[in-house]
């Protein structure tokens, strides 16, 4: 069930790792090193993904190459969103693969990409379809984000919140169906790029979505999940029950399964895109993961 083991979320992006108090990225690659040999001492056959860049950045790969965290990893992975945040159009996808592929000896997977409709629908009609053109015959995995909407009373995953503008409204339309369960336009399409392209949804903690989710990613065909387990919400009471019930309705798909977010009383500063104090402990989590769902 589960294929791969994904470090991490947008490492170069202030919503998902302080590089304020992490300026050189060292703290993190010691922390990805760690991890990625927990994660092989639990099950040396699963495929372990750096964290997706995003922006698409070939300097921070060089870094990451050069202070070892890419030595306990065996794919490096990017992020796109060119109709929505990039500053690139999106028929240079297999420019940007290029670029990353040249900077790497890693194969390399696109673990989220997708379009907002927060203009119009048929942005993200043509996007999808685009996208599918562009990437299915470029890389082994393409997950699109996401199946729904953000519901407008959860916050996005960002450190900036209305300073963004629309920038951060946007996030609230990703989905392929809306907050309502309505279907939008572009969800009739996927199921022509199914099963070879997955679906990027994170469920949240408890989330009331999970069996709907479970429900309308078999009839697409969706077979490939990329979804996650929150270190900070591992803190929660009752914290293993709900990773067992996510993980049981998700296991039928093949899951790539990110580790994320630092519980805020084990960061430098107390916010879940904190550096931890030790990270050791991230390494312990992601092998205890492993061994409970990965074995």
């Amino acid at each position: 069930m589960i294929e791969a083991i994904k470090l991490w979320n947008e490492p170069n992006n202030m919503s998902h790792w302080d590089f304020g108090i992490d300026k050189d990225w060292s703290i993190f690659s010691r922390m990805v090193r760690l991890a990625g040999e927990a994660v092989r001492a639990e099950n040396p056959l699963i495929t372990r993904v750096l964290g997706g860049m995003s922006p698409i950045d070939v300097a921070f790969l060089r870094r990451m190459s050069d202070q070892g965290a890419l030595d306990e990893v065996d794919v490096v992975a990017v992020h796109g969103f060119p109709l929505d945040w990039n500053h690139w159009q999106i028929h240079e996808w297999p420019d940007r693969i290029a670029e990353v592929r040249a900077a790497s000896r890693h194969p390399v997977w696109v673990t989220e990409v997708g379009v907002s409709t927060f203009g119009a629908e048929e942005v993200q009609e043509f996007g999808l379809r685009r996208t599918a053109e562009l990437l299915l015959d470029q890389v082994d995995r393409v997950f699109w984000y996401s199946l729904y909407d953000l519901p407008k009373a959860w916050p996005a995953t960002t450190r900036h919140r209305e300073a963004e503008g629309s920038s951060y409204y946007r996030h609230f339309y990703m989905g392929l169906i809306k907050e309502d369960g309505t279907p939008k336009r572009a969800l009739r399409h996927l199921a022509d790029y199914t099963p070879q392209m997955g679906i990027c949804q994170w469920f949240h903690f408890e989330d009331p979505r999970l069996d709907d989710a479970v429900a309308w990613l078999e009839k697409l065909g969706v077979k490939k999940l990329r979804t996650g387990l929150s270190w900070a919400d591992s803190h929660r009471p009752n914290a293993d029950a709900w990773f067992d019930q996510q993980m049981s309705a998700l296991e039928d798909f093949d899951v790539t399964l990110t580790y994320c977010f630092t519980p805020g009383s084990r960061g430098i500063n107390d916010h879940h895109t904190s550096p931890p104090q030790q990270v050791e402990e991230f390494a312990e989590f992601c092998a205890r993961m492993t061994r409970r769902y990965a074995k």
